[in-house]
């Protein structure tokens, strides 16, 4: 019988070709690649970058100075170390306490022009200089939080300005009305 042109499709088909078995190593040896305990890998010529996908020896027990990340790792946050706008941090939190503080007491409001001003001044100066400053995401939810704020402000002092407006009208008319 000869055999088909084709393998058979059927994995449970006694043809089905079957994947070559990698070789098995005695196991007195590393398997291949890695170094035995205590010896040091084989140097790389000095300049030479490692191969993509794999990081250079490091010996064990040695660790990296604090903050640093390990030779041919991206650095935590980016590649970008500026420092944040000293305002940005400011306007965000005058926003969060402007906002979340209008509905215990309503002095905290008064907050949210200062977030607004702070939060804008931040946002202009960090795109003046995009290099010098990080932080523009905290400016801009700052800026934004206190518009917010201030929008409820002027809505609130319109409100009461309207209440105070229709207690006179009525208490004036009130006053000025013969049946009393």
């Amino acid at each position: 019988m000869t055999p088909p042109d084709e393998p058979p499709s059927n994995p449970y088909d006694p043809n089905w070709p079957k994947p070559e078995q990698p070789q098995s190593q005695p196991h007195d040896q590393p398997p291949t690649g890695a170094t035995p305990y205590g010896q040091q890998p084989p140097a790389q010529p000095y300049g030479q970058q490692p191969p993509p996908g794999q990081t250079p020896y490091q010996p064990y027990g040695q660790t990296q100075p604090y903050g640093q990340a390990p030779y041919g790792a991206p650095s935590y946050g980016g590649a970008s170390a500026a420092p944040p706008h000293p305002s940005a941090t400011t306007s965000m939190v005058l926003g969060i306490c402007a906002l979340a503080g209008m509905f215990f007491c309503v002095v905290p409001i008064l907050l949210a022009p200062f977030a607004w001003f702070m939060g804008g001044r931040a946002v202009k100066e960090i795109d003046a200089q995009p290099g010098r400053y990080s932080g523009r995401e905290q400016a801009q939810a700052g800026r934004i939080m206190g518009i917010i704020g201030t929008v409820l402000l002027v809505l609130g002092l319109l409100g009461i300005f309207f209440l105070i407006l229709s207690i006179g009208l009525a208490s004036e008319s009130a006053y000025n009305d013969p049946t009393y």
